[in-house]
């Protein structure tokens, strides 16, 4: 994509990785061969300027590319205004991320657009399973994401290079009518005043075509778009005007299904199937596959109470992900019409389906509705959705019996204060 730019290449992240150096390099030339073409870069500022164990960042990867074109390339550091105050100082560096943080992953060259869950690091490129939904070309859905993103530009630090900082760069506010720490009213006006003009200039297409629904989900900003798009999902299931064969698959990379999510899937009627990654960690951090395993087995638990287990009739069923040497980061939503058909819609983009995603971080997903006559895409999403359900197992009571998934009190102490940031 990046050889094929014209015009502009737009990325945003939550961070690119401090060894990309290909990828810089492949930007590097594209900006070389083309003086019209400008390049946008929207990441974290958290997870952007987090010193390494070098004490680099992936802040200091991108300065050889403002100081060489200084007039064609921008780049935004997001920073969520809830780490303010005091509490910005006294949290260390490691953890500022449970505060929120700039989620979207958008990958746009001109009018040609890459849509995932990835950030642009190493593993994501070799073994990390991941989503990626590609349109060749559409300059309508890349306009608008263009917009969008200059919109949160607004409310985003410009990374400047600079040797009168020892770090080498400084973050430059953009804005006189407020500050890092408190801008949520304006962005979230701005968002809103966006969003409802696309969306009312959208009204009267024909209904016969692949539709796309792009939603903003910023809890910091107050904006839930998405929390809405997904409760009316479950209503609209519920409501018995679709096939009582329903059936949604929901993944994602860990077990942390937002708990009213949960409360609507073990209501519901309609047939279930989730599917989440397990991976183990060492030291501090080895505390999160514990974490997630308590989170999985406690809505295991609410399954049976509920009588929702899967059987003939349908129910809920629930998977693990595991590929050997790999990871797993896929998330999203499919729905069909039984399990024996393609799907029809699928949700996608960068949200986790929890409570992060719902509360803390600045996500931007998407809707896609099929036609019924489109075989060819419904059969594309079918053959993804299987290919993620032939690396997993089913989980059942003797999942949680194994010494691997004990958890410790540890754990569940931990879990019981930070719950609302897994």
């Amino acid at each position: 994509m990046i050889a094929r730019a014209k015009q502009r290449i737009v990325i945003s992240s939550l961070y690119i990785g401090e060894t990309e150096n290909q990828l810089i390099s492949a930007l590097s030339e594209a900006l070389s061969r083309n003086d019209r073409l400008e390049l946008t870069v929207q990441v974290d500022a958290f997870r952007s300027t987090r010193p390494s164990k070098t004490q680099t960042s992936p802040a200091h990867l991108l300065l050889p590319l403002i100081n060489a074109y200084p007039d064609r390339v921008r780049v935004k550091m997001f920073r969520s205004p809830k780490l303010s105050g005091p509490l910005r100082y006294l949290v260390p560096r490691r953890f500022d991320e449970g505060w929120g943080t700039w989620h979207a992953k958008v990958y746009l060259v001109d009018d040609e657009i890459l849509l995932s869950g990835a950030n642009l690091n190493s593993s994501y490129f070799t073994n990390r399973q991941d989503r990626y939904i590609h349109f060749t070309r559409s300059p309508h859905l890349a306009n608008y994401l263009v917009r969008l993103l200059q919109v949160f530009a607004g409310y985003s630090s410009t990374l400047r290079s600079t040797p009168e900082s020892s770090l080498g760069y400084t973050l430059d506010w953009p804005r006189c009518d407020s500050t890092p720490f408190a801008f949520a009213p304006l962005a979230k006006k701005e968002v809103n005043d966006l969003q409802a003009e696309v969306r009312g200039a959208e009204l009267g297409k024909a209904n016969n075509s692949v539709a796309v629904f792009p939603m903003v989900q910023s809890g910091v900003l107050g904006i839930r778009e998405e929390e809405r798009c997904l409760h009316a999902l479950f209503d609209l299931l519920d409501s018995g005007e679709l096939p009582k064969t329903s059936l949604v698959d929901i993944t994602s990379g860990y077990f942390a299904l937002y708990r009213p999510y949960q409360d609507r899937v073990l209501a519901s009627k309609t047939a279930y199937r989730i599917a989440n990654g397990f991976l183990g960690s060492k030291g501090l951090s080895g505390r999160i596959p514990e974490a997630y395993t308590l989170l999985e087995r406690r809505f295991w638990e609410r399954v049976l109470a509920a009588h929702r287990q899967w059987d003939d009739d349908g129910g809920i069923e629930l998977r693990e992900w595991q590929q050997p040497g790999w990871t797993y980061h896929a998330k999203g939503m499919w729905l069909s019409p039984s399990i024996n058909e393609a799907p029809y819609a699928t949700l996608f983009g960068s949200t986790n389906l929890n409570s992060r995603s719902a509360h803390l971080d600045t996500e931007v997903s998407f809707l896609l509705s099929v036609p019924r006559q489109d075989s060819l895409l419904r059969t594309a999403l079918q053959h993804e959705v299987s290919h993620i359900r032939s690396y997993t197992t089913k989980v059942d009571e003797q999942t949680f019996s194994s010494s691997e998934r004990r958890v410790s009190l540890t754990t569940q102490a931990i879990v019981a204060f930070v719950e609302s940031m897994l």
